[in-house]
């Protein structure tokens, strides 16, 4: 692909420093001049969608209606790449004596995505590292992410690229135990129709406001992966493969 290339970027939703991650996205995307970039806070401008040559989300708890999700589809299925990023699989509810749980209300949409959010324990350190060869991952050492887990149900056929390992307990949610989970993925690919869907769920970021309604303040900010140099090479190569571009001169 050479000249401007439209890229809708969605950044929204709830529990997240969204305002964080839209700035370091939106910086990535500077990189190129050629990137021509219209922002959203969710899936309702359908035109935007249909003119773009790619899609990037980072979003926590925004799902789209039936008609968005048909727009959704029917840019994958004009071959179109979506990159999605952290909490765009989510669907929250918290249930008093419960905990937080991942109500199955847009199965369309996670299905799409190849997956859906259940589940993370307490943010901590782990290594993430390749699981393929693909140029997405290509050279990128394994890394110590200070991040969410994501503990996920899974749709349909994918490639992983990236993983880790957990076998635990993630308190809080009503799907607890996952003492005999083992291998984690944590970026793959995912084909539908004619086009693909390149999920990372790394990304984890919170300011002190973020929780509110649930409480006023924080204890702290949370910057998760983007604390990482990796992180942000696979942010850069994300972009690029969502763009058809080569993946070898993202290096």
């Amino acid at each position: 692909m050479s000249g401007r290339r439209d890229i809708l970027l969605i950044c929204g939703g709830k529990y997240h420093d969204i305002d964080f991650a839209r700035l370091e996205l939106l910086k990535l995307l500077a990189e190129d001049e050629r990137n021509r970039v219209s922002l959203r806070v969710d899936y309702s401008d359908v035109a935007a969608l249909e003119s773009a040559d790619a899609l990037i989300t980072y979003t926590c708890e925004l799902l789209p209606t039936e008609p968005e999700q048909d727009a959704l589809a029917a840019f994958l299925n004009a071959g179109k790449r979506w990159f999605a990023l952290h909490g765009t699989n989510s669907r929250l509810k918290y249930v008093k004596g419960t905990g937080w749980t991942a109500p199955n209300d847009a199965p369309r949409f996670m299905e799409m995505l190849g997956s859906q959010f259940v589940a993370h324990p307490p943010i901590q350190p782990f290594t993430v590292r390749a699981s393929s060869e693909h140029p997405l991952v290509a050279g990128i050492e394994p890394f110590e992410a200070d991040d969410e887990i994501y503990l996920c149900h899974f749709f349909g056929d994918h490639e992983r690229l990236l993983e880790t390992e957990f076998s635990g307990t993630a308190d809080g949610f009503e799907v607890s135990d996952w003492r005999n989970n083992g291998i984690v993925p944590v970026m793959y690919l995912r084909s539908w129709g004619e086009g693909e869907v390149l999920y990372l769920n790394l990304g984890h970021a919170r300011g002190r406001y973020d929780m509110q309604p649930l409480m006023d303040e924080y204890p702290e900010v949370e910057r998760g992966s983007w604390k990482q140099p990796a992180f942000y090479e696979l942010l850069r190569r994300g972009i690029r493969w969502s763009l058809n571009e080569p993946l070898e001169q993202a290096a």
